[in-house]
């Protein structure tokens, strides 16, 4: 058993608690994969990150990232707070604000604005994919959200996410879906989750988002807040010339009906690259023995 350096930090979060919980583990090279797999079935968070020396070159920090029951190439939310942890614990010092993540699913852009303490976060996801994939027959229950031609498309920037647009945002905040018919249709498409999604002008966002995974995350059926799925709608609404907000810049709502509020903000580059940021709090900083 070994002593490590643990933060839990609230991700996408204008305050304590409206965000998305993230487990930290700091120094990890002693720990062995099923150690790491181990522990974060044991904090039963979504998502904990484990850092480790880098190995890539020009890396700046390494992360792996473990659910509950597996590990991921790459997860929005622990990428977008294991930065902000490199940076207020010390380990990375950006260089003109920029940093470079490594992590399975290779090197990762980062962007560093303010203060050391506090510093704002942004990062550039992995390439979106469409895959062709046919999703079959609907679950019953999306039919609800009544969404142009109610087409569902397979997505992957490491996640797998089914994307589908809804009439409208009341559509998207009003879904109460069938979470056994989620699961089966994600798991026979081998899809990590559904993504569903609207414009909303209001209260400060431009996008209503929703992402629901009982397939893969039994314990969090309706995921708070979710970098991932959002840097894929981003980057499919900005190829359709789509994307609400300004300049390639829009902010994503979600979390709402699960009790939070997480703002994700999303940029679309010149080079179609999405960029997905936003503030996270630190919410306990301690020590965990594994």
């Amino acid at each position: 058993m070994t002593a490590h350096r643990y933060l839990q930090l609230d991700v996408f979060a204008p305050r304590p608690g409206t965000g998305n919980p993230l487990g930290v583990v700091f120094d990890a090279d002693a720990l062995s994969p099923g150690a790491m797999q181990a522990l974060a079935a044991w904090l039963n968070l979504s998502e904990t990150v484990f850092f480790v020396a880098p190995t890539a070159p020009g890396a700046d920090y390494h992360i792996r990232i473990f659910t509950p029951t597996s590990e991921l190439p790459f997860a929005g939310h622990p990428s977008v707070g294991a930065a902000w942890a490199a940076v207020t614990g010390g380990l990375a010092v950006p260089r003109n604000g920029a940093l470079l993540q490594q992590c399975a699913a290779g090197l990762l852009p980062v962007r560093v604005e303010g203060p050391h303490t506090a510093p704002t976060i942004h990062l550039a996801s992995p390439t979106a994919r469409r895959c062709e994939v046919d999703p079959g027959a609907l679950p019953a229950s999306l039919h609800a959200l009544g969404g142009p031609a109610q087409t569902a498309e397979l997505w992957d920037n490491g996640p797998r996410w089914w994307l589908l647009a809804a009439r409208d945002a009341a559509a998207v905040r009003g879904l109460r879906p069938d979470m056994g018919e989620l699961r089966d249709w994600t798991n026979a498409t081998e899809a990590t989750g559904v993504a569903i999604y609207a414009p909303e002008h209001a209260d400060g966002h431009d996008l209503v988002v929703r992402a629901f995974c009982p397939g893969d995350a039994v314990n969090v059926p309706e995921d708070p807040v979710t970098g991932s799925a959002n840097a894929l709608i981003a980057s499919v609404l900005a190829q359709r010339h789509q994307l609400p907000g300004r300049d390639g810049h829009c902010i994503a709502s979600q979390g709402r009906e699960v009790g939070r509020d997480g703002r994700v903000h999303l940029y679309v580059d010149d080079a179609g690259v999405a960029w997905i940021g936003g503030q996270v709090q630190p919410v306990i900083d301690g020590t965990v023995h594994w």
